[in-house]
């Protein structure tokens, strides 16, 4: 004769007494909320976003050259892949002088993939390249990214991560920039007359 066994219940949340209960003095009770009458020759608020001013219907007009591209960690990682010198594919791609960003949160991501990484530390800290400083907090590149093109719709964005550029296509204005066929393409690039150039 073996004892019974009892089986332990997980998650079991102690029974608590509720604010409103009777037994509780008059003074700690809580009080139920009392419903405020709406006005209704009051005028009434609501928020509706800015749109910035440098959208003329789909064109961007604060984009031109010299394009500010702004390069994300797959993106240096896919180009050496493919053999692609950065630069020189950018101005092979829009047919002007291009200039690679690149934010602190993507070289810190580049410094902590390791040494496997490091011919894609050594093209990040071209030049060539403009860094980008970022005053919040933690290294996480794509929220930083999509913070930055929100603010100022003067880049383009170079990445081959699908997430983030499911993230950017909701930004009306911001060009992507992407690897296929090894060769650099643009999506959503407005040409003169603002219609968008495929």
């Amino acid at each position: 004769q073996g004892k019974q066994k009892k089986a332990r219940k997980y998650a079991v949340m102690k029974r608590m007494i509720s604010l409103r209960d009777q037994r509780i003095n008059e003074k700690d009770r809580a009080k139920a909320p009392v419903k405020k009458k709406e006005d209704p020759s009051a005028i009434k608020e609501r928020e509706v976003p800015q749109h910035p001013s440098c959208l003329f219907f789909q064109y961007n007009t604060q984009l031109g050259p010299p394009y500010h591209i702004l390069v994300d960690t797959n993106f240096i990682n896919f180009s050496i892949k493919a053999k692609l010198d950065l630069v020189q594919s950018m101005m092979d791609c829009l047919y002007a002088k291009c200039i690679p960003c690149i934010t602190d949160c993507v070289m810190g991501e580049i410094e902590k993939l390791g040494q496997k990484y490091r011919v894609a530390l050594r093209i990040a800290k071209d030049p060539r390249f403009e860094r980008l400083p970022c005053m919040h907090k933690g290294t996480y590149a794509d929220d930083c990214l999509v913070q930055r093109v929100t603010q100022h719709k003067c880049y383009i964005v170079a990445t081959v991560d699908k997430e983030l550029k499911r993230r950017i296509r909701k930004i009306p204005g911001v060009p992507i920039m992407y690897i296929s066929r090894h060769r650099y393409n643009i999506e959503r690039m407005p040409d003169d007359y603002g219609a968008p150039r495929f």
